[in-house]
């Protein structure tokens, strides 16, 4: 921790200075949802909105993290928790992803579509149908 007056100054600056960077930050956010000349591709949100916003969001997270929870100086096994958190997470989504692509799912009666439009109609059984198979 600081001990002199001159080491509260410079952290009491450097404070400042995180929070008008996340303000900064805020606002530009703001602003690459608001603001056409900003917008990246056609109008609307887009894939490249989202991970532009998803990397400031990423940039402010870090610091707050790093400065004012002070992870910057704290020791590796912290480091290599979120590290694997990281990963886990990434591995998690990775299997969601997987999911759309999964050739067994195709074996079952699945209702045929092509981009959420039916190819067939549904043909629920009946009573008779049930029945005639169970006899």
């Amino acid at each position: 921790m600081a001990d002199s007056a001159e080491e509260i100054e410079k952290h009491k600056k450097l404070y400042a200075l995180i929070g008008w960077t996340l303000g900064g930050c805020t606002m530009l956010t703001l602003l690459l949802g608001i603001w056409a000349p900003l917008d990246v591709g056609p109008p609307g949100p887009t894939p490249g909105d989202y991970v532009i916003g998803l990397g400031l969001a990423g940039f402010k997270a870090s610091l707050v993290a790093l400065i004012f929870m002070h992870l910057n100086h704290e020791r590796g096994l912290i480091y290599k928790t979120l590290v694997f958190t990281v990963l886990f997470f990434i591995s998690l989504m990775g299997l969601t992803l997987f999911n759309e692509s999964d050739p067994i799912v195709e074996q079952f009666d699945t209702h045929k579509t092509v981009e959420g439009e039916l190819l067939e109609p549904i043909q629920h059984p009946t009573f008779e149908d049930v029945d005639a198979k169970a006899h």
